[in-house]
């Protein structure tokens, strides 16, 4: 029988989630529309995944908002006429969003270099909204600072030059050093509850994790940090039990966010979900090890030195391919990989047998699923998932 104090702490934990899925549920961006009410003049920025330097646009006096499609929730109509249909579902999505008028509330948009269709729409919407603020963010393939790096650092002024003259707002180095403050502390909060994951998964179930990280993608940093760690007091302290479900690490969830159905599912099959590659914008640099100096070389160098790998960012020499799959797998202690990409997601598609191969090598038991953010049939993936839990529990490889 759990006391007062652990009931407390359960009825914030509920109240936090309840709040989370909402805005994970709200198309209409209700959240941005209240912070732009309480700041007259302050623009809101929107960026797709995979990465985006959130700390220029929040120095600017803008408020990132995190664009990741509109899952089961509105029907594709408009969207299908500017895709074609062999294509993954999210950027058709997200061109609906906007045609629809669910994304007025935003002021300019920012796309980041991940494929060929993601560059596609972000010319497609500049020919649909041509009166808006919208950037392809390229990022640097070459990770030599004196190439690479001086190719970011110049496109990361003109972003931030660009955008503090559409806010009004003057660049300065100490402005844009308080935002990757305010951002760094953000990824410790996030890291931490990647922590408890690995610790205690039956403590913070991977749907729930999931849901406080997706309402970063409405709030502002700041607010978004004291959710999480709100959520990590009262999680810590509510009563739980251990499950002795299968570890496995989630692979290929990079840019098309998977629906909460799929992390639910995978739960509901056994699958205990220690490490993911999904909502990676919110721990992509980890922490920036330097706090002095030029602010845009420092988000420069951070990239080139400590970004996240996915199969939208090149493999620089000396790298083994699949390192840091292996090292998630290791340090989560997983059982297992679930290889689970977008459908028609060619980068994840491609890399799924380059990592496979790194996974038989090295003895890491694996399986692989398709999903769309739009996914409404969970059987087949629940059954594939039960399966691969229940051959680790019985013999411990696949």
């Amino acid at each position: 029988m759990s006391s007062p104090a652990t009931a407390v702490l359960d009825a914030d934990a509920k109240a936090i989630l309840a709040r989370c899925e909402e805005l994970y549920e709200d198309l209409e961006l209700s959240a941005v529309k209240a912070w732009k009410a309480a700041h007259p003049g302050a623009l809101a920025i929107g960026y797709l995944p995979t990465y985006v330097p959130r700390e220029i646009l929040h120095a600017a006096g803008c408020l990132p908002v995190g664009v990741l499609g509109a899952g089961e929730q509105l029907e594709i109509v408009k969207g299908d006429a500017c895709f074609q249909s062999y294509i993954c579902h999210f950027p058709r999505s997200v061109i609906e969003l906007g045609l629809s008028g669910r994304l007025d509330a935003l002021d300019g948009m920012i796309f980041p270099s991940t494929c060929d269709v993601i560059r596609n729409l972000s010319g497609i919407w500049k020919l649909s909204f041509p009166g808006k603020f919208a950037r392809y963010l390229d990022v640097p393939q070459n990770f030599d600072p004196r190439i690479g790096g001086r190719f970011y650092r110049r496109l990361l002024d003109e972003l931030h030059r660009d955008l503090c003259r559409l806010s009004g707002r003057e660049p300065s180095a100490e402005t844009l050093w308080a935002s990757i403050a305010a951002y760094d502390e953000n990824r410790r909060a996030v890291r931490e509850l990647y922590e408890l994951r690995r610790e205690e998964p039956w403590r913070v179930r991977a749907s729930e994790a999931y849901l406080v990280l997706r309402a970063g993608m409405q709030l502002d940093v700041h607010e978004h940090t004291e959710l999480v760690r709100s959520f990590l007091q009262a999680v810590r302290g509510r009563p739980a039990r251990a499950v002795d479900d299968a570890r496995v690490v989630l692979c290929g969830a990079f840019c098309e966010q998977p629906p909460l159905g799929l992390i639910r599912t995978l739960e509901r099959a056994g699958c205990e979900v220690v490490d993911d590659d999904y909502m990676l914008v919110l721990r992509w640099l980890g922490e920036l090890p330097r706090r002095d100096g030029d602010p845009l070389d420092a988000l420069s160098d951070a990239y080139l030195a400590y970004s996240g790998e996915t199969a939208s960012r090149y493999v620089p020499d000396g790298t083994a391919k699949g390192e840091r799959l292996v090292q998630a797998v290791r340090k989560s202690r997983a059982e297992g990989v679930i290889f689970a990409a977008p459908s028609f997601c060619d980068p994840a598609l491609l890399d799924r047998p380059m990592l496979q191969a790194v996974c038989d090598r090295e003895g890491i038991a694996h399986t692989a699923l398709k999903y769309a953010e739009n996914t409404g049939q969970m059987q087949p993936i629940r059954e594939q998932a039960g399966t691969f839990a229940d051959a680790i529990k019985l013999w411990g490889d696949v």
